[in-house]
């Protein structure tokens, strides 16, 4: 939406940088940011359980530097350690959705 000529829209800056909604590289910015925010959410509940990286860690037999990639990058984690992190480490419910 624009309402002057110098103001540019986040979603026309995506358009014209990544490509429409549906292109590959598009479709890739939004699967990242996706896993960015994953990490984030998994940081804020660490942060709200008052754990540090290295006790969330040992609740879950993984090494600090593990959970820090997964905070900064939800990128390449699995299912199950995401479970593992959310109920053994943080003592909560995982819910997925998928829309078609």
């Amino acid at each position: 939406m624009k309402n002057d000529k110098n103001i540019t829209s986040w979603k026309d800056v995506k358009d014209q940088v990544y490509g429409a909604k549906g292109t590959e590289r598009r479709d890739e910015l939004e699967r990242d940011f996706e896993s960015f925010k994953i990490g984030l959410l998994l940081r804020k509940a660490r942060e709200e359980k008052n754990l540090t990286q290295e006790e969330l860690g040992g609740l879950v037999d993984k090494k600090r530097t593990y959970i820090s990639r997964v905070e900064n990058n939800g990128s390449n984690l699995t299912l199950k350690t995401l479970y593992d992190i959310v109920e053994k480490g943080l003592g909560g419910k995982v819910k997925i959705s998928i829309e078609l």
